[in-house]
């Protein structure tokens, strides 16, 4: 599959901010146990036992132990070494893919997630978690409001996350059948923007974009960003507010025995009956 053309994020620094992450990767782990954690409850839900499985990106606990963990670089230890956005494995070979919050970093998700569903056997399920629009938009805002100031423009600072109907969208361009998105916002607290700042390396989630400024800013700007955030968004208490939306995404590789939608007007009986109510034309 041919590369996209738009690159939005610096592959090689992706890989080494990772390398530079995981040795102590367990103090800033938090996000990613959350989002495991979530991803085996809805596993247990849907109660079918996976044999051939593929979880994409090594950060965090394993999901299933029996999985089979590819990752960009072997900073965790993953079983395989493979580019997220080129899955080296054949059509229909798998019956469940999982991630947690490793793809919103890949340039052409549209072609990554094209190349999920290939892998999958018929009714096989694809199921990640990943950060959504709202996540760290207090910092966004922060960083923008310093730039201005200091500078009278804004360079990009933080990753340009999708939003719920961006990947709802994506999964059915896809191919995907019964698709499901939905999300939940997890707030952190800190002392000051600086901490959190030390944790977002920590996760190895710094800026990768490749249109950054590449030329430090001064003291100045972080100290004008940390102001703006302490004033903005901060708590009774002083501590500052942080905002991550993981958003969920469930789809299945199309089979012919699964569960399809109605066609407009096959219903048998209408609305109005069934939820007892006048039926008023207009």
């Amino acid at each position: 599959m041919a590369q996209s053309d738009v690159q939005i994020f610096d592959r090689r620094l992706l890989s080494l901010k990772r390398k530079r992450a995981a040795a102590n990767f367990s103090d800033t782990d938090f996000l990613f146990e959350w989002a495991i954690r979530n991803l085996r409850d809805r596993l247990e839900i849907i109660k079918r036992d996976f044999e051939n499985v593929l979880q994409i990106g090594a950060r965090g606990e394993p999901i299933l132990d029996h999985a089979l963990i590819c990752d960009i670089n072997n900073a965790f230890q993953p079983s395989l070494i493979c580019d997220e956005e080129f899955l080296p494995f054949a059509p229909q070979s798998l019956d469940l893919i999982i991630s947690a919050l490793n793809m919103h970093s890949i340039n052409d998700l549209p072609g990554a997630l094209i190349q999920i569903k290939h892998a999958l056997k018929a009714d096989g399920l694809f199921i990640a978690a990943l950060f959504g629009g709202e996540t760290l938009y207090e910092l966004r805002s922060a960083l923008s409001s310093a730039e201005m100031e200091i500078r009278g423009g804004v360079s990009p600072r933080v990753f340009p996350f999708a939003d719920k109907q961006e990947l709802g969208a994506l999964l059915q361009r896809a191919g995907f059948a019964l698709p499901v998105v939905d999300s939940e916002i997890v707030t952190v607290t800190y002392e000051h923007m600086f901490k959190l700042l030390a944790d977002i390396r920590g996760m190895g989630e710094g800026n990768i974009i490749k249109a950054r400024d590449k030329h430090y800013v001064g003291k100045e700007f972080f100290m004008k960003a940390a102001q703006h955030y302490a004033e903005h968004f901060s708590e009774s208490d002083g501590r500052i507010v942080a905002s991550f939306e993981i958003i969920f995404m469930i789809g299945w590789a199309p089979h012919e025995n699964q569960q399809k939608p109605m066609r407009p007007g096959s219903a048998q009986e209408r609305l109005a009956n069934a939820l007892s109510t006048k039926e008023t034309k207009l």
